[in-house]
């Protein structure tokens, strides 16, 4: 019964068994096509996720080379500005004089003098700087010395900073011109400075002269300008207006000073409508509305500018629509500007000026600039004088093609000393300069070329040296006008340049930017342009200091 029941339930068994097997079969097959399902769908996702959109790949190029060019531009001028700097401040040696060599004497460290030292080759000659400053003074920028826009050594470049660059030595002394004498080619000098040696003068001969001393200030005769009015030439006169002006603006505070007092202190007349009376009016205006008010509200509007000019308009070098924009923007500014207008005498607490109707008036003032022509200095006239048959002017020494001084075979003359044709701009001096670097470098080929002639030994020799001699000739010396600059206060500026033989004017806050770069570019030195960049700076971040020694 037993077996009968075992033998029932064996297929019963073997039914399960294969149907659990079956079952599990089942599952695995399940899971294991579920897994490559999600799998395929994985990466079916993974394949279709978007890329990355290609301008952010682009942007991200773009900054990294960006950034690499920066970094690499910043590092190269860094390492060309300190390369620049170093061999400025560390000049190497130099050949000593050559008894064989001419005596080249420069009178002058202006703008003519110091045009030429920079050109000139000299180891063709042995050369030597007398002038009573041993520096070059930047006269452009004279007038924001005047308000403290920039520092006054900022402009200076000594004159030694660039004579010890040269191949060969050269002299420089600091003393005055008292006498030239062509005959004896020689030259008298003092040093009427305040300490002095036991030798104070001497007499030293030339075999060329450079006679390149400028000019002083013209005062045409007038009562009392000496004595009481400020010059803007020199680096002492831009000091001696900027200690006046905040003497004048210190007393007007001083407790208990009359309303009408006040008006006369804060009262700045400056004298001569050309492009030094613009720019020195323009940068009074500028320390007005940019420190004094901050510092003196309480007398900020009682300043007044007046700019006195005896022509019709002022800038006459000009275009005429730059002189409409500049005398536009004075208006604005509140700059009075009186054409026709003459002064007569300058007094201690006034000026008398005589309009265009004819009528003398007293203005009171507390400061008058006297910014208003050039005339010769003593020893032109003393020079001048020794060449009776040569006509005189009282402009200046005379001068033909190549400079030379007429009446002379070794004296040339450049810059304000000159009666030239020219206006007496730094521009025409600098290319006056520049010109004679060129002259004295023919000149040396020539005299060598003479000496060898006379040492030829045969005719042969001769006659070769004789025609490259007569090769030798000097080409005459031409202006090229660049055009004119100047600042007339606001931020804004005016230009008249010549561009493809056209006259371009322009005027505003992008002429200023354009002025500010071409006075950087022309300043000599890196040096300069450095500390002339950082005054800049420092004013536009701090203002003007309003202290006073």
């Amino acid at each position: 019964m037993q077996a009968a029941r075992y033998a029932r339930l064996m297929p019963m068994s073997r039914t399960l068994v294969r149907s659990h097997v079956h079952a599990q079969k089942h599952f695995l097959t399940a899971s294991i096509s579920r897994a490559q399902s999600g799998s395929v769908s994985s990466t079916a996702a993974t394949s279709q996720t978007p890329p990355p959109p290609p301008s952010q790949g682009r942007w991200r190029y773009f900054l990294q080379t960006l950034g690499r060019v920066t970094l690499v531009t910043v590092i190269g001028a860094s390492a060309t500005f300190y390369y620049i700097a170093h061999k400025e401040k560390n000049p190497g040696p130099q050949l000593p004089f050559d008894p064989s060599k001419k005596t080249l004497v420069i009178l002058g460290s202006g703008w003519g003098a110091t045009s030429l030292l920079k050109g000139l080759d000299t180891s063709d000659y042995n050369t030597i700087v007398v002038s009573p400053k041993n520096f070059f003074l930047f006269t452009p920028l004279l007038p924001s010395v005047a308000v403290g826009t920039l520092n006054a050594r900022s402009i200076l470049q000594p004159t030694r900073y660039l004579t010890r660059h040269k191949q060969r030595q050269v002299l420089v002394i600091e003393a005055e011109a008292k006498e030239v004498d062509p005959v004896n080619k020689t030259v008298t000098l003092s040093d009427d400075s305040e300490i002095q040696g036991q030798i104070s003068s001497t007499t030293i001969p030339y075999d060329y002269l450079v006679y390149a001393v400028g000019a002083e200030t013209q005062t045409f005769g007038i009562p009392g300008v000496k004595e009481h009015a400020c010059f803007m030439k020199e680096l002492h006169d831009a000091e001696k207006m900027q200690s006046r002006f905040l003497d004048c603006v210190e007393s007007a505070a001083f407790p208990g000073q009359s309303d009408e007092e006040k008006d006369r202190l804060l009262h700045m007349v400056v004298v001569g409508g050309g492009p030094t009376g613009i720019e020195l009016s323009g940068e009074l205006r500028d320390f007005l509305e940019e420190d004094l008010k901050s510092w003196y509200p309480e007398l900020a509007s009682r300043i007044r500018i007046t700019l006195v000019e005896a022509l019709p308009n002022v800038l006459p070098s000009f275009s005429k629509e730059l002189i409409a924009y500049t005398e536009r923007t004075f208006k604005e500014s509140d700059i009075d500007i009186l054409t026709k207008t003459m002064v007569k005498k300058v007094n201690e607490k006034s000026v008398v000026l005589k309009g265009p109707d004819g009528v003398e008036r007293e203005v009171p003032c507390g400061m008058v600039v006297w910014a208003a022509g050039n005339t010769s200095r003593q020893i032109t006239r003393d020079l001048m004088a020794k060449f009776p048959k040569t006509r005189r002017t009282s402009a200046g020494l005379p001068f033909d093609d190549h400079l030379r001084m007429k009446g002379t075979r070794d004296i040339f003359a450049i810059g304000d000393c000159t009666a030239s044709s020219y206006a007496p701009t730094a521009q025409v001096a600098s290319q006056q300069g520049s010109y004679l670097s060129r002259v004295f470098k023919l000149l040396a080929k020539k005299d060598k070329l003479e000496a060898d002639l006379s040492r030829a030994e045969t005719s042969e020799e001769a006659e070769k040296l004789k025609k490259q001699v007569d090769k030798v000739k000097l080409k005459p010396f031409h202006y090229s006008h660049q055009g004119s600059l100047a600042y007339i206060g606001s931020d804004k500026a005016i230009a008249d340049l010549p561009i493809f033989g056209r006259e371009w004017t322009s005027g505003g806050v992008a002429t200023f930017m354009f002025w500010r770069s071409a006075y950087l570019s022309t300043l000599f030195s890196l040096r300069n342009r450095s500390l002339v960049a950082g005054d800049w700076v420092r004013v536009k971040l701090w203002g003007r200091d309003v202290s006073r020694e």
